[in-house]
Protein backbone atom coordinates (compact mmCIF):
# COMPACT_ATOMS: atom_id res chain seq x y z
CA UNK A 1 0.00 0.00 0.00
CA UNK A 2 0.94 3.42 -1.15
CA UNK A 3 0.30 7.12 -0.24
CA UNK A 4 0.87 8.07 -4.08
CA UNK A 5 -2.81 8.03 -4.75
CA UNK A 6 -2.76 5.09 -7.00
CA UNK A 7 -5.09 2.38 -7.37
CA UNK A 8 -3.59 -0.84 -6.23
CA UNK A 9 -4.86 -4.56 -5.41
CA UNK A 10 -4.97 -6.35 -2.17
CA UNK A 11 -5.04 -9.91 -1.47
CA UNK A 12 -8.69 -10.97 -0.39
CA UNK A 13 -9.27 -11.96 2.91
CA UNK A 14 -12.31 -11.93 5.01
CA UNK A 15 -12.57 -9.57 8.04
CA UNK A 16 -15.11 -7.82 9.88
CA UNK A 17 -18.09 -9.00 7.79
CA UNK A 18 -16.48 -6.89 4.57
CA UNK A 19 -16.05 -9.41 2.48
CA UNK A 20 -13.07 -10.39 0.03
CA UNK A 21 -11.42 -7.72 -0.47
CA UNK A 22 -11.00 -5.49 1.85
CA UNK A 23 -7.99 -5.40 4.69
CA UNK A 24 -7.62 -6.15 7.76
CA UNK A 25 -7.61 -3.35 9.66
CA UNK A 26 -10.48 -1.44 7.38
CA UNK A 27 -14.03 -0.70 8.29
CA UNK A 28 -16.45 0.06 6.33
CA UNK A 29 -18.10 3.43 6.24
CA UNK A 30 -21.07 3.71 3.81
CA UNK A 31 -18.86 3.54 0.14
CA UNK A 32 -15.54 4.66 2.22
CA UNK A 33 -13.22 2.66 4.16
CA UNK A 34 -11.94 4.17 7.34
CA UNK A 35 -8.58 2.34 9.11
CA UNK A 36 -8.84 1.33 12.26
CA UNK A 37 -5.08 -0.36 12.70
CA UNK A 38 -2.26 -0.25 12.02
CA UNK A 39 -1.80 -3.82 10.67
CA UNK A 40 -1.49 -3.11 7.06
CA UNK A 41 1.57 -1.45 6.06
CA UNK A 42 0.90 2.68 5.11
CA UNK A 43 -2.28 2.80 6.47
CA UNK A 44 -2.68 5.07 9.40
CA UNK A 45 -6.00 5.26 12.16
CA UNK A 46 -8.72 7.18 11.06
CA UNK A 47 -7.12 7.51 7.41
CA UNK A 48 -10.21 7.16 4.66
CA UNK A 49 -10.16 5.48 1.55
CA UNK A 50 -12.98 5.35 -0.81
CA UNK A 51 -13.78 1.77 -2.09
CA UNK A 52 -14.12 0.58 -5.42
CA UNK A 53 -15.29 -3.15 -4.95
CA UNK A 54 -15.87 -5.57 -7.64
CA UNK A 55 -19.70 -6.46 -7.34
CA UNK A 56 -20.14 -8.57 -5.61
CA UNK A 57 -17.39 -8.50 -3.39
CA UNK A 58 -14.99 -9.85 -6.14
CA UNK A 59 -11.92 -10.66 -4.75
CA UNK A 60 -10.01 -7.34 -4.77
CA UNK A 61 -10.91 -3.75 -3.69
CA UNK A 62 -8.84 -0.99 -5.06
CA UNK A 63 -8.45 2.22 -2.25
CA UNK A 64 -7.10 5.24 -2.79
CA UNK A 65 -5.33 7.17 0.06
CA UNK A 66 -7.22 10.48 0.20
CA UNK A 67 -6.50 11.84 3.72
CA UNK A 68 -3.03 12.51 2.77
CA UNK A 69 -3.05 12.89 -1.00
CA UNK A 70 0.23 12.88 -2.94
CA UNK A 71 1.72 16.06 -3.41
CA UNK A 72 4.36 16.53 -6.08
CA UNK A 73 7.84 18.48 -5.45
CA UNK A 74 9.03 21.28 -7.31
CA UNK A 75 11.26 19.16 -9.09
CA UNK A 76 8.35 16.81 -10.11
CA UNK A 77 6.10 19.65 -11.03
CA UNK A 78 8.98 20.93 -13.56
CA UNK A 79 9.68 17.86 -15.08
CA UNK A 80 6.07 17.64 -16.04
CA UNK A 81 6.06 19.89 -18.58
CA UNK A 82 5.24 18.92 -22.33
CA UNK A 83 3.87 15.73 -21.03
CA UNK A 84 0.52 14.65 -21.61
CA UNK A 85 -2.03 12.65 -19.27
CA UNK A 86 -4.39 9.82 -21.30
CA UNK A 87 -7.96 11.29 -21.73
CA UNK A 88 -10.77 9.35 -20.02
CA UNK A 89 -13.38 8.05 -21.95
CA UNK A 90 -15.63 5.50 -23.40
CA UNK A 91 -18.37 4.97 -25.64
CA UNK A 92 -22.01 6.44 -25.52
CA UNK A 93 -21.37 8.68 -22.10
CA UNK A 94 -23.76 11.25 -21.26
CA UNK A 95 -20.62 14.61 -20.84
CA UNK A 96 -17.50 14.75 -21.97
CA UNK A 97 -15.99 17.26 -20.25
CA UNK A 98 -13.01 19.25 -22.55
CA UNK A 99 -10.23 21.00 -20.07
CA UNK A 100 -7.88 23.46 -21.98
CA UNK A 101 -4.97 21.43 -21.24
CA UNK A 102 -2.96 19.69 -18.54
CA UNK A 103 -1.74 22.39 -15.77
CA UNK A 104 1.61 21.21 -14.02
CA UNK A 105 -0.19 19.28 -11.31
CA UNK A 106 -1.92 17.22 -13.64
CA UNK A 107 1.01 16.08 -15.36
CA UNK A 108 2.70 15.21 -12.49
CA UNK A 109 0.58 12.96 -11.10
CA UNK A 110 -1.03 11.70 -14.19
CA UNK A 111 -4.94 12.87 -13.53
CA UNK A 112 -6.86 15.53 -14.69
CA UNK A 113 -8.28 18.78 -12.57
CA UNK A 114 -5.41 18.38 -9.82
CA UNK A 115 -4.29 20.76 -8.67
CA UNK A 116 -6.16 21.49 -5.22
CA UNK A 117 -7.44 25.35 -6.09
CA UNK A 118 -9.15 23.92 -9.11
CA UNK A 119 -13.26 23.49 -8.50
CA UNK A 120 -13.75 21.45 -11.22
CA UNK A 121 -14.71 18.08 -8.96
CA UNK A 122 -16.86 20.39 -6.42
CA UNK A 123 -18.43 22.04 -9.28
CA UNK A 124 -19.64 18.49 -10.68
CA UNK A 125 -21.02 17.57 -7.25
CA UNK A 126 -22.88 20.23 -6.40
CA UNK A 127 -24.00 20.40 -10.21
CA UNK A 128 -25.54 16.80 -9.61
CA UNK A 129 -23.59 14.86 -11.63
CA UNK A 130 -21.52 12.71 -8.42
CA UNK A 131 -23.32 11.82 -4.83
CA UNK A 132 -19.58 12.69 -3.39
CA UNK A 133 -16.96 15.28 -4.31
CA UNK A 134 -14.57 12.83 -5.94
CA UNK A 135 -10.95 13.39 -6.14
CA UNK A 136 -8.63 13.69 -9.26
CA UNK A 137 -7.56 10.25 -8.45
CA UNK A 138 -10.84 8.71 -9.26
CA UNK A 139 -10.44 10.12 -12.71
CA UNK A 140 -10.82 6.80 -14.25
CA UNK A 141 -13.78 5.79 -12.43
CA UNK A 142 -16.48 8.39 -14.46
CA UNK A 143 -16.80 5.81 -17.13
CA UNK A 144 -18.73 3.82 -15.20
CA UNK A 145 -21.13 6.91 -14.17
CA UNK A 146 -21.48 8.21 -17.68
CA UNK A 147 -18.98 10.48 -18.14
CA UNK A 148 -15.32 11.37 -19.35
CA UNK A 149 -12.46 13.86 -19.47
CA UNK A 150 -10.44 14.52 -22.45
CA UNK A 151 -8.45 18.36 -23.41
CA UNK A 152 -7.86 20.05 -26.07
CA UNK A 153 -4.27 20.63 -25.91
CA UNK A 154 -2.23 17.53 -24.64
CA UNK A 155 0.56 18.89 -23.73
CA UNK A 156 1.15 20.16 -20.00
CA UNK A 157 2.10 23.93 -19.03
CA UNK A 158 1.93 26.20 -15.98
CA UNK A 159 -0.48 28.10 -17.35
CA UNK A 160 -2.65 28.26 -20.61
CA UNK A 161 -1.66 31.61 -21.95
CA UNK A 162 1.24 29.65 -22.71
CA UNK A 163 -0.35 27.95 -25.42
CA UNK A 164 -0.45 29.58 -29.31
CA UNK A 165 -3.90 29.50 -31.22
CA UNK A 166 -2.57 26.91 -33.83
CA UNK A 167 -2.36 24.57 -30.99
CA UNK A 168 -5.76 25.45 -29.71
CA UNK A 169 -6.69 25.45 -33.66
CA UNK A 170 -5.41 22.12 -34.25
CA UNK A 171 -6.57 20.58 -31.05
CA UNK A 172 -10.09 21.96 -32.05
CA UNK A 173 -10.00 19.31 -34.88
CA UNK A 174 -8.52 17.06 -33.05
CA UNK A 175 -11.17 16.65 -30.47
CA UNK A 176 -14.20 16.15 -32.90
CA UNK A 177 -12.24 13.10 -34.95
CA UNK A 178 -11.77 11.99 -31.25
CA UNK A 179 -15.12 12.07 -30.22
CA UNK A 180 -17.47 11.19 -33.14
CA UNK A 181 -16.92 7.31 -32.67
CA UNK A 182 -17.87 7.73 -29.19
CA UNK A 183 -21.10 9.42 -29.46
CA UNK A 184 -21.79 11.55 -26.72
CA UNK A 185 -24.28 13.31 -26.13
CA UNK A 186 -22.99 16.51 -24.76
CA UNK A 187 -19.41 18.04 -25.14
CA UNK A 188 -18.63 20.35 -22.53
CA UNK A 189 -15.27 22.56 -22.86
CA UNK A 190 -14.24 24.52 -19.86
CA UNK A 191 -13.10 27.75 -21.30
CA UNK A 192 -14.55 30.08 -23.55
CA UNK A 193 -11.33 32.18 -24.71
CA UNK A 194 -9.72 28.59 -25.76
CA UNK A 195 -13.28 27.64 -27.62
CA UNK A 196 -13.08 31.27 -29.55
CA UNK A 197 -10.07 30.82 -30.47
CA UNK A 198 -9.95 27.04 -31.18
CA UNK A 199 -13.00 27.13 -33.08
CA UNK A 200 -12.59 30.03 -34.32
CA UNK A 201 -15.90 31.43 -33.08
CA UNK A 202 -14.63 34.65 -31.57
CA UNK A 203 -18.32 35.95 -30.23
CA UNK A 204 -18.76 32.94 -28.70
CA UNK A 205 -20.60 33.42 -25.88
CA UNK A 206 -20.52 31.03 -22.59
CA UNK A 207 -23.83 27.93 -22.58
CA UNK A 208 -25.10 25.60 -25.29
CA UNK A 209 -23.80 26.54 -29.14
CA UNK A 210 -25.85 26.33 -31.58
CA UNK A 211 -24.04 23.83 -33.64
CA UNK A 212 -23.19 20.19 -32.34
CA UNK A 213 -20.33 18.73 -32.28
CA UNK A 214 -19.39 14.62 -32.93
CA UNK A 215 -23.03 14.40 -32.89
CA UNK A 216 -23.95 15.35 -29.58
CA UNK A 217 -25.00 18.72 -27.83
CA UNK A 218 -22.14 21.07 -27.38
CA UNK A 219 -21.35 23.39 -24.33
CA UNK A 220 -19.02 26.08 -23.46
CA UNK A 221 -18.30 26.09 -19.99
CA UNK A 222 -16.51 28.21 -17.41
CA UNK A 223 -12.81 27.54 -16.72
CA UNK A 224 -12.87 25.62 -12.99
CA UNK A 225 -9.42 27.28 -12.58
CA UNK A 226 -9.32 28.71 -9.10
CA UNK A 227 -7.72 31.92 -11.01
CA UNK A 228 -11.20 32.38 -12.61
CA UNK A 229 -12.43 35.14 -10.49
CA UNK A 230 -15.56 35.97 -12.52
CA UNK A 231 -17.16 32.95 -11.64
CA UNK A 232 -17.83 31.84 -7.97
CA UNK A 233 -18.66 27.88 -6.87
CA UNK A 234 -22.17 28.39 -6.76
CA UNK A 235 -22.75 30.12 -10.18
CA UNK A 236 -19.93 27.11 -11.64
CA UNK A 237 -21.73 24.38 -10.60
CA UNK A 238 -25.20 25.95 -12.34
CA UNK A 239 -23.33 26.09 -15.19
CA UNK A 240 -22.79 22.50 -14.82
CA UNK A 241 -26.40 21.57 -13.35
CA UNK A 242 -27.95 23.01 -16.79
CA UNK A 243 -25.79 20.61 -19.40
CA UNK A 244 -26.94 17.71 -17.05
CA UNK A 245 -30.19 18.76 -16.80
CA UNK A 246 -30.65 19.73 -20.62
CA UNK A 247 -29.85 15.56 -21.59
CA UNK A 248 -32.54 14.84 -18.79
CA UNK A 249 -29.93 13.08 -16.15
CA UNK A 250 -31.11 12.91 -13.08
CA UNK A 251 -29.61 14.60 -10.09
CA UNK A 252 -27.19 12.30 -8.19
CA UNK A 253 -27.67 14.28 -4.98
CA UNK A 254 -31.41 14.22 -5.19
CA UNK A 255 -33.78 11.22 -3.94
Amino acid sequence: MTQEGGPFELPGRLHEGLGPGVPRGIQRDGRRAVARSLTEPGLQAGSSFPLLLHPPWGNTCEARLVSDPFRPTKAQLDAARGREIPAVLGPGLDVVFVGINPGLWSGATGHHFARPGNRFWRALHLGGFTREVLSPFDDASLPAIGLGITNLVGRTTATAVELDDEELRAGAERLGAQLEPLAPRAIAILGVGAYRTGFRVPKAALGRQSEPLAGGELWVLPNPSGLNAHYQLDALAERFAEVRRSIGRPSATEG
